[in-house]
């Protein structure tokens, strides 16, 4: 028995060493999101730059939507801007943005200053809808299909390579189930 009790030391070592081996193999910009597959969560915030316009998530619904979670105190925000432009001007997606934890006139004038690739932004000052969102940082952009369901989260800022690899499958998909309704 005392022999045995030897070894536990060494099971444990070797069980933590596959456990942070494993770890290692995860990629940090794959967060899972319990929301994929559900209705984009209820809200009713004011638009960026008309604080008189009430938006809901209705307003997401009927296309194919890009939703980017960004504020001017984000430095990755500022590195996927001009591909966002790039994006907004395909016109093969709405993009939207939900400006996150920011304040009004801040963002209206960084929209001003790099361009404003969003139809609309959604001002979130309080992060509620992020926080239903489950965003963990900003950069971060949901795919909506044409009904309001998310379809796809991804946190980290979008560039070519992102573009080609995560987004423009999904889209292609999503186009596809559009022309076969």
């Amino acid at each position: 028995m005392n022999k045995m009790i030897r070894f536990i030391p060494l099971v444990l070592v070797v069980a933590l060493g596959i456990v942070l081996y494993r770890g290692l193999s995860l990629n940090p910009q794959e967060l899972p999101s319990a929301l994929v597959g559900q209705k984009m969560p209820a809200f009713s915030l004011s638009q960026l730059q008309k604080p008189e316009v009430t938006l809901t998530e209705q307003d997401l619904k009927g296309k194919i939507v890009l939703l980017n979670v960004w504020g001017t105190w984000c430095v990755y925000c500022k590195y996927e801007h001009p591909y966002l432009v790039d994006i907004a001007k395909s016109n093969r997606v709405a993009l939207y943005g939900l400006n996150y934890k920011d304040i009004r006139e801040d963002a209206k004038q960084w929209l001003i200053d790099y361009e404003n690739p969003y139809v609309f932004s959604i001002f979130d000052p309080t992060g509620k809808l992020g926080l239903d969102l489950g965003v963990t940082a900003a950069p971060e952009t949901f795919v909506l299909d044409q009904t309001g369901t998310i379809r796809m989260k991804h946190v980290g800022p979008i560039d070519t390579k992102v573009w080609t690899e995560k987004f423009l499958p999904i889209i292609e998909t999503l186009e596809a189930e559009q022309g076969a309704n």
